[in-house]
């Protein structure tokens, strides 16, 4: 199977932009993309299921916009997602296994049975949490249709599902996989920008 068992995604409903900082050892933004790499490493990245992720994600909507700093460790069993800045109240933690999650704010600890219910009641805004952890690899979530446009390199370009639309706007090599660095997001009035300083893959060669 493509997704994880729970794939938690940066609290995304916000827009991830600029961030600074050092890309981890083998790690190439500028390198060119050939027109096969993507489908060289497709069947890599489906299976790809543990991975650490580090960025900024920014939320704007007509009547506000914030920011937050992310931190997201996934393995097929187990999420965790760090969030710290101005939403979230601050610094948030979400993760959980099959079947249990858990917020954790300054306000305390709470549960429910699905992530997006629960930042829902908490935090005042969610996310399709599941497909995200697709998306963000450039693939398409398995259960509903879609669509995809690709860049002139074979790469996604923009995807169409579930009502949002993800732009694929940059692209960075770590080691030899090519992963995105900054996606743009949009549900009705809701923007969200992601940029990723920091990917950090686990891969089984096919």
């Amino acid at each position: 199977m493509r997704r994880p068992t729970l794939t938690l995604l940066p609290g995304l409903a916000l827009a991830l932009l600029l961030l600074g900082g050092c890309a981890t050892r083998g790690q190439s933004p500028d390198a060119p993309r050939a027109a096969d790499d993507w489908q060289a490493q497709k069947t890599r990245l489906e299976a790809m299921q543990t991975w650490e992720l580090t960025g900024k994600a920014g939320l704007r909507t007509p009547e506000d916009s914030t920011s937050a700093n992310l931190d997201w460790n996934q393995t097929p069993y187990h999420f965790r997602l760090l969030l710290s800045g101005p939403f979230g109240s601050g610094r948030s933690v979400l993760e959980g296994r099959e079947g249990r999650v858990s917020l954790t704010t300054g306000a305390g600890r709470f549960e429910a049975e699905s992530p997006e219910a629960l930042m829902n009641q908490r935090l005042g805004w969610s996310l399709p949490v599941a497909a995200l952890g697709d998306w963000v690899r450039g693939l398409p979530a398995d259960d509903s249709p879609h669509r995809m446009s690709r860049d002139a390199r074979g790469f996604p370009a923009r995807l169409e599902q579930d009502g949002w639309t993800i732009d694929y706007q940059d692209w960075m090599r770590v080691e030899d996989l090519w992963l995105p660095r900054r996606m743009k997001m949009q549900y009705g009035e809701l923007n969200v920008t992601l940029v990723v300083t920091r990917w950090q893959p686990e891969t089984t060669d096919a």
